[in-house]
């Protein structure tokens, strides 16, 4: 296996660095173990959930005795691997948005959850990462000088440094075992840098590393695959790693190995696009209610925000100026809190709760239909707990999120103040290209878009009539020039 923990794309890591790398990786096989002489079995199994949307069959990786291996089940020729981890949720969306244009295209997807395999020093490795991130998001939530002083730092500059690299490689050559009974020429997408990081230390041949940050941070590089960006500003950054090493000028990145695509949307939004501006204009000129999407994160923060919201818009929900779908994931428990912090909510309330064919039922009527009063929306399982604000986006009038992955999707958005630095940048972007406004980082201002999106007709049509030039220069066909660019490597 090659030392990627040395250099990248030509400069030289400080020794210092790498020998904590070093450091890091043999702390981590003392708790969590190494199983790189494990042979663990493949197995290809239907996806019970997104499967008959998306076309996506499932990679297992079993225990050692628990299944045999089948290779031979992969289809060699139209099979596309999508890479990712379980880590909130905007890695699994741009997953789903990845799988989606493939399978439009002909191809197969297969789905590869590297925090999926509890058995495996990769997941475990994993896991620890994102019990830490989940805890600091809500910390930085809940105390300011945290998020000062430690979050947004971290997450800014922390992430950006290019020496926070050689750590990342050094625990991906860990997740390189997950890879091992894979057939080497199937192209891997990897929407997180560990499955991209682990695909090449295992010898994948074909490896598509799709960045899904507008900062630059020397966290998302691959060096051996790759890397794709959805904007011009982050391709910028990353081809000569502004500011990863403070003012030094570091050696910039090979043109090849970094490509501009746009931004990574499903084909289901994509191709509608103009369809369903159409019906938001026109229930706009109707007066009819408008309609609110909240989604709540992988993380679970921000749900005073929310609440905020929600007082707001109740007195508009009952003369049906306005009309509200809060997605809260995974996490029942904040639907719960917000039953018992606005009492009125429940009487106003009709619940879709883990019930997906009654949410897909609903998501498909209110494309032609009307609503009113506030839906609730709960799911237990990852995959429809994230691509139930998918489908919910299409017949919506406005999403209202904090500016991570969401930030990129064809849709009207009010951004709410943001978890971490790096997503500042996803705001300053989506406003630039008029499909989204500033970032509201605080309540009144929150409060103050929506009261324009209500009361006026004019930033809402504008981000409308962004949204559909958008499409016609291109802007959102990033999955699908992913995808061709992993088949093209292959070819």
């Amino acid at each position: 296996m090659e030392d990627r923990s040395r250099a990248i794309f030509g400069n030289a890591i400080p020794t210092s660095a790498y020998n904590k790398a070093k450091k890091t990786k043999k702390k981590n096989i003392r708790k969590f173990g190494d199983d790189k002489d494990v042979n663990y079995p493949c197995v290809i199994e239907e996806n019970p959930y997104i499967g008959d949307m998306l076309g996506v069959k499932n990679i297992s990786i079993k225990p050692v005795g628990a299944g045999q291996d089948t290779i031979e089940k992969f289809d060699r020729e139209k099979g596309i691997i999508v890479g990712n981890i379980r880590m909130g949720f905007g890695h699994y969306r741009i997953s789903m948005a990845i799988a989606s244009a493939a399978h439009s295209m002909g191809y197969t997807p297969y789905w590869l959850d590297l925090n999926g395999f509890p058995h495996t020093t990769c997941t475990k490795v994993i896991s620890a990462q994102n019990d830490l991130y989940s805890l600091g998001s809500r910390l930085s939530q809940k105390s300011r000088l945290f998020n000062k002083l430690v979050w947004e730092p971290l997450n800014y500059e922390g992430f950006r440094k290019i020496t926070y690299n050689a750590s990342d490689q050094k625990n991906a050559e860990l997740m390189a075992p997950i890879y091992k009974k894979i057939p080497k020429d199937i192209p891997v997408v990897a929407t997180h840098v560990w499955p991209a990081q682990a695909a090449v230390h295992a010898k994948m041949q074909y490896v598509v590393n799709a960045i899904p940050d507008n900062w630059p941070m020397a966290l998302h590089f691959s060096e051996g695959s790759l890397h794709t960006v959805q904007t011009h500003f982050a391709y910028q950054g990353y081809r000569i790693l502004n500011g990863m090493a403070g003012k030094k000028v570091l050696h910039p990145m090979p043109k090849e190995e970094l490509e501009y695509t746009g931004h990574y949307i499903d084909h289901e939004l994509v191709s509608n696009i103009e369809e369903d501006c159409k019906a938001r204009r026109k229930r706009k000129e109707e007066r009819k209610p408008m309609r609110f999407l909240l989604t709540i994160g992988g993380a679970g923060a921000q749900k005073e925000i929310f609440a905020a919201i929600i007082k707001y818009l109740l007195p508009f929900i009952k003369v049906e100026k306005a009309a509200l779908y809060v997605n809260v994931g995974d996490y029942y428990h904040v639907w719960e809190e917000l039953l018992k912090e606005i009492p009125e909510l429940e009487a106003f309330s009709t619940t879709h709760m883990d019930d997906w064919d009654d949410t897909k039922k609903f998501c498909e009527e209110a494309l032609t239909g009307d609503v009113t009063g506030v839906h609730g929306f709960y799911h237990k399982n990852i995959f429809e707990a994230v691509y139930c604000t998918n489908l919910l986006m299409r017949s919506c009038d406005v999403l209202v999120t904090k500016p991570s992955e969401l930030a990129f999707y064809p849709v009207p958005k009010l951004f709410i103040k943001r978890v971490g630095g790096h997503e500042m940048w996803g705001a300053i972007h989506s406003a630039e290209v008029g499909d989204g406004s500033l970032e509201c980082r605080d309540i009144p201002h929150t409060l103050q878009m929506l009261k324009l999106f209500i009361n006026e007709k004019k930033v809402f049509f504008d981000m409308l009539d962004c949204i559909e030039n958008n499409k016609k220069a291109g802007l959102y066909d990033g999955a699908y020039k992913v995808v061709e660019l992993a088949m093209k490597q292959k070819k």
